[in-house]
């Protein structure tokens, strides 16, 4: 088995793919209207909207609704992806901060309120997990 993307189910498509091609500056592929994918090098974050909802189980995904998940991003500087989101990014939960792990994190959220972690690995032990 490989885990290769999450999917974001979102009211409004265009802006949710903006707000993460400007957060993340990947660009996205779509395929449709209502899906486009943000590929990186270990994963894709794609997004769909709710009219893809009924072709894989009728009324199993609403929009705007998730309070347990985290989108994480590796990123090479979380300081300075913080002062470069300064006014992209409304709703700040965390500044960036060292965790106990290893990790200097800023966690925020999407404009559909989903959790989103931007990390940088601080200690050697974080920083060899994530070497590749």
């Amino acid at each position: 088995m490989n885990f290769v993307s999450i999917r974001i189910i979102t009211g409004d498509v265009p802006r949710l793919v903006a707000f993460y091609e400007r957060a993340t500056g990947v660009r996205a592929a779509w395929a449709t209207e209502d899906f486009a994918e943000l590929k990186t090098p270990r994963a894709t974050l794609a997004i769909a909207g709710t009219r893809t909802v009924p072709l894989f189980a009728p009324g199993s995904a609403h929009p705007a609704d998730n309070r347990s998940v985290i989108t994480e991003f590796l990123v090479d500087d979380v300081d300075r992806v913080y002062r470069d989101l300064s006014g992209v990014v409304g709703d700040v939960v965390a500044e960036p901060t060292t965790m106990p792990w290893g990790n200097r994190s800023l966690l925020f959220r999407d404009p559909d309120g989903n959790l989103v972690n931007f990390f940088t690995p601080m200690t050697p032990a974080a920083v060899e997990k994530f070497a590749s």
